[in-house]
C-alpha cells in the first residue's frame, strides 16, 4: 500500500502563457495528476502554489509538466536577484508586456474602423472599396489577432477550446471565406456592394466578404485583453510595499564605535543603536535607555508601547522617545514583517482565482458553436446542396457565434462603473473583484484607522474644585509641548487649538516611563502617570479618581497633572471615532452584513468603540495579532461565510488579501492598499457600503451584457445553420448587440452616493 511520504517540500512557479482562467484551471488539473503533488495556480497572480513529494518529485518534474501542457514555469528570482527599477516585468528582463499588446490593440482599432465604416454605411462603398478593405484587415487577423491565433493553437494540441479558439477560428473563417469569395467568387468585381435588404433568403456566399466581422471582432477582444491586462499588473505590489517598510540601513555598535551599515548585514546577536525618530531595523531585546515605540502599522495598538531594558521590539516599528540599544534576535526571512509578507503573499495565491464570467459560458458555448458548425457542413454536404453552400451556412454559424459584443460586455461595464467609483472615491482593481461582492454576508472592521481616525486625541478634561479648562489646557499643553511623545501631542494639539499660542517652557525634563516636568508661567508642573505625582506628594483627589478609573475601564489613556503641590486634574486621551462610522455601521447591516470588530488594541477600548457605533459585544475580538487577523477571517470562511475586510495598516495586508472582498482605506499604508481589492480614497467608512452597492449593481450589468451579447447571436445561430443568414442580418445583430452592451453599461454613470 503506497501513502504520499511525510517529506514534503512547497515551491511557488511563475506560470507564462496563460490567456483565461480555464488555462489556469488545465495547469492545476495537470499538476495535480502527479503523484504526491497537491497545487493551487491562481491565474490572476500568474502563479502556482505547488506541494510535492520530495523523494519522488522534483522541480524540474513540475516545471517539465506545466511547458508539456503548453504554457512556461519558472521559480521566481529571490528578492535581492530583482531587476532593477526599470527592468522589464518578465522574469529575463524582457520588455513591458503590455508593450506588444498595447502595440496590437492601436493597430487594430486604427484598421478595423474604416473597414466596419465601408461595410456598414453605403455611402462609403466606392469601386473596389473591397479591396482596401482586404488591405486593411489583413495585417489584423494575422499581426494583432496573432495571440488568439497562437493560443488556439496550443489548445488544440492538447485537446481544449477556450474563449481564443472562437475567436480564432471565428476570425480566421471570416477572413479566409472572404478571400476566396473576392478571389474566386463574385465579391471582388468592382462596383460590388453589401445589400441592405433585410430578407432572409439562402446565398450561395460568393458574394458575401466578413473582413468587417474578422476585424471588429478582433479590436474589440483585444481592448478586453488590454483593461485585464493592466488591472494585473500590480499583483506582488504589497509585497513591496511591505519590505519598504523596514529600515534601510542601521547604526551598529562594532568594538565600542558606531558604523552605519546596510541592514541586509545584521546578524543575530549584534548591537545596534535606534535614535529617536528612526525606524528599529530588525526584531531585538533592548539592551539599553527607554522610549515609546510606535507599533501602529504593524500591530494596530493605537497607543505607543512603553520599553525598556529588556523589552522585546520589532523591526519596522518607530522609535517615538529617547535612544535605544538593541540586541538583534531575528534577522532577514525570520523577523515579523518578513513574515507579515509571506502570509500576504500566502493569502494572495490561496485564493481561488474568480473565474471571468465570459470564460465559465465559453466552457459550454465554444464546443457546441464548434460542433454545430461541423454539424451544419456535414447537413448541408449529405444534401447534396454542394460545398459553396455548406461552407457558407458552417461559416455563417461560426460569425453569427463570434462573440463581438462578448468583447465589450465586461470592460465596458468595468470601465464605466470603475470610473464612476473612482468619482466618488471608490477604486475597484478589476472584474474579478465584483462576483465576490454579491456573496459576502460578513464584513470584518479594523478599529485602528478604519471605525477610528487613528490619531490619539484630547477627548475630556476633568479638573477639581476650584481650577478651570483654560488654566489646565495652558499649563498641561506647554508642557506637553516640549515632550516628543505620541500621546503628549495629542494634549498640546489641543491646547494650541483651543487657546492659540502656549508660554515657555523651564526646566523641563522627561521621566522614562512615568511623564514629564517642567516650570511653566512660575509653576511646577508634573503631567503623567499617577505614580509620578504621586512621588512629588500629589494625591488625586476622589473625583478626579473616579474620572481616571471610568477612563481606563474604557480603555482610554488618563493622564494625571499637578501643579504647584497639588493634583489638579485628569486629561483623557484615546483614539476617537470618526463621525461618520456609526452611520456606515447602520449602511452595512441595510445590505445584509453582519459587522465584526477585529483589532490589536486591548479589549476594553474595544468594546467602548463598538459600543459607540452600534456593533454587538458578541462581535468584537481584540487583542490580536496579525497572523491571528488572518486566521479570524479563515475561521469564518471556514465557518461558511463569505467574508469582506476593511482595514487600512500594514498589520491588515495580509488579512485583506485572505477576505474574499478586501476594503483598504485610501488614508492607510501602501500595503493594505495594494493587498485590497477596493481601494476606499476618502477614508470614510461610509465609502465601504458605497463601494459594495456599486459592485454589486456593475456586476449585474456585465451580468445582463453577458446575456444579451450572446442572446442575440444565439438566436441567428438556427438562420445561419439553415443556410438563411443575410450577411446584413448578421453585421445588425451583432452591431445592435454592441450597441444595447455599451448603452447597458452607461446607465452605472446614474449611481449616487446615498
Amino acid at each position: 500500500m503506497s501513502t504520499q511520504a511525510p517529506a514534503s517540500h512547497e515551491v511557488e512557479l511563475e506560470i507564462g502563457g496563460m490567456t483565461c482562467a480555464s488555462c489556469a484551471a488545465r495547469v492545476e488539473k495537470k499538476l495535480n495528476r502527479m503523484d504526491g503533488v497537491e497545487a493551487i495556480v491562481n491565474y490572476a497572480t500568474e502563479k502556482a502554489k505547488v506541494s510535492f513529494a520530495a523523494d519522488s518529485v522534483e522541480v524540474a518534474d513540475l516545471i517539465a509538466t506545466v511547458e508539456a501542457t503548453g504554457y512556461t514555469a519558472a521559480v521566481p528570482r529571490p528578492a535581492d536577484a530583482e531587476p532593477e527599477a526599470g527592468a522589464g516585468a518578465g522574469a529575463t528582463g524582457e520588455p513591458d508586456p503590455l508593450t506588444p499588446l498595447r502595440q496590437r490593440l492601436v493597430t487594430s482599432v486604427v484598421l478595423s474602423l474604416p473597414v466596419i465604416a465601408m461595410a456598414m454605411i453605403p455611402a462609403l462603398q466606392f469601386d473596389n472599396w473591397q479591396w482596401l478593405s482586404l488591405t486593411l484587415t489583413a495585417p489584423v487577423v494575422t499581426y494583432a489577432a496573432w495571440p488568439f491565433h497562437r493560443a488556439a493553437w496550443t489548445n488544440a494540441k492538447h485537446g481544449a477550446a477556450t474563449m481564443d479558439t472562437l475567436v480564432s477560428l471565428g476570425t480566421g473563417a471570416a477572413f479566409l471565406w472572404s478571400l476566396w469569395a473576392l478571389f474566386f467568387g463574385h465579391a471582388g468585381m468592382p462596383g460590388m456592394r453589401h445589400g441592405f435588404e433585410l430578407t432572409i433568403a439562402r446565398s450561395d456566399g460568393a458574394s458575401n466578404i466578413y473582413l468587417e466581422a474578422a476585424a471588429g471582432v478582433t479590436a474589440f477582444i483585444l481592448a478586453g485583453r488590454y483593461f485585464e491586462a493592466k488591472s494585473k499588473r500590480t499583483a506582488g505590489a504589497a509585497l513591496k510595499a511591505l519590505l519598504q517598510l523596514g529600515a534601510k540601513d542601521v547604526t551598529v555598535l562594532r568594538d565600542g564605535a558606531e558604523v552605519r551599515v546596510p541592514t541586509a548585514r545584521l546578524a543575530v546577536g549584534d548591537l545596534f543603536v535606534v535614535r529617536p525618530g528612526e525606524k528599529i531595523a530588525t526584531d531585538g531585546v533592548v539592551e539599553q535607555g527607554s522610549s515609546a515605540v510606535d507599533a501602529s502599522m504593524l500591530t494596530g495598538e493605537s497607543v505607543p508601547v512603553e520599553v525598556g531594558a529588556g523589552d522585546a521590539v520589532t523591526g519596522a516599528t518607530v522609535n517615538a522617545g529617547g535612544r535605544l540599544v538593541v540586541r538583534a534576535t531575528r534577522v532577514g526571512a525570520d523577523t515579523q514583517l518578513a513574515r507579515m509578507a509571506k502570509l500576504v503573499e500566502d493569502a494572495q495565491n490561496g485564493k481561488a482565482a474568480a473565474q471571468r464570467l465570459a470564460d465559465r459560458i465559453s466552457g459550454v458555448f465554444v464546443p457546441v458553436v464548434i460542433t454545430l458548425a461541423l454539424a451544419t457542413l456535414v447537413f448541408w454536404l449529405a444534401t447534396g446542396e454542394g460545398w459553396t453552400a455548406a461552407f457558407t451556412a458552417a461559416v455563417a454559424v461560426l460569425i453569427i457565434a463570434c462573440p463581438c459584443a462578448l468583447g465589450l460586455a465586461t470592460p465596458t461595464a468595468l470601465m464605466v462603473g470603475t470610473g464612476r467609483g473612482a468619482q466618488l472615491g471608490i477604486l475597484i482593481k478589476g472584474p474579478e473583484v465584483l462576483e465576490t461582492t454579491r456573496k459576502v454576508d460578513t464584513i470584518v472592521l479594523d478599529k485602528t484607522g478604519t471605525v477610528t481616525t487613528g490619531k490619539m486625541t484630547l477627548l475630556a478634561v476633568h479638573t477639581a474644585d476650584g481650577v478651570s479648562e483654560t488654566e489646565t489646557l495652558r499649563l498641561a499643553g506647554a508642557l506637553e509641548h516640549a515632550s516628543e511623545h505620541p500621546i503628549a501631542a495629542a494634549v498640546a494639539a489641543a491646547a494650541t487649538d483651543r487657546l492659540g499660542t502656549l508660554p515657555p517652557v523651564e526646566g523641563f525634563e522627561n521621566v522614562p516611563g512615568l511623564g514629564v516636568q517642567g516650570v511653566v508661567d512660575g509653576h511646577a508642573v508634573v503631567a503623567g502617570r499617577e505614580q509620578l505625582l504621586t512621588s512629588w506628594s500629589q494625591y488625586l483627589t476622589p473625583e478626579l479618581a473616579k474620572a481616571k478609573a471610568e477612563a481606563e475601564e474604557a480603555g482610554r489613556t488618563a493622564i494625571a497633572v499637578g501643579w504647584d503641590g497639588e493634583a489638579r486634574a485628569v486629561l483623557v486621551v484615546a483614539d476617537a471615532v470618526k463621525p461618520t462610522s456609526a452611520e456606515a455601521i447602520t449602511r452595512l447591516r441595510a445590505l445584509g452584513l453582519r459587522p465584526i470588530l477585529l483589532t490589536g488594541d486591548n479589549a476594553a477600548v474595544a468594546r467602548s468603540v463598538a459600543a459607540e457605533v452600534g456593533i454587538d459585544a458578541a462581535d468584537v475580538i481584540a487583542e490580536v495579532l496579525p497572523q491571528e487577523k488572518v486566521d479570524t477571517v479563515r475561521r469564518l470562511q471556514a465557518e461558511g461565510h463569505s467574508v469582506a475586510m476593511v482595514g487600512d495598516g500594514v498589520n491588515d495586508a495580509a488579512a485583506l488579501a485572505q477576505a474574499d472582498l478586501g476594503l483598504a482605506m485610501g488614508t492607510g499604508t501602501d500595503a493594505a492598499i495594494e493587498a485590497g481589492d477596493l481601494t476606499l480614497v476618502r477614508g470614510d467608512l461610509r465609502s465601504a457600503a458605497d463601494a459594495i452597492r456599486l459592485s454589486r449593481r456593475t456586476l449585474a450589468t456585465i451580468k445582463g451584457n453577458l446575456f444579451w451579447a450572446f442572446a442575440y447571436n444565439v438566436a441567428a445561430i438556427p438562420l445561419a445553420a439553415a443556410g438563411l443568414l443575410n450577411p446584413m442580418i448578421a453585421g445588425g445583430a451583432m452591431a445592435f448587440s454592441s450597441v444595447f452592451v455599451v448603452g447597458n453599461s452607461l446607465r452605472l454613470r446614474t449611481f449616487r452616493t446615498r
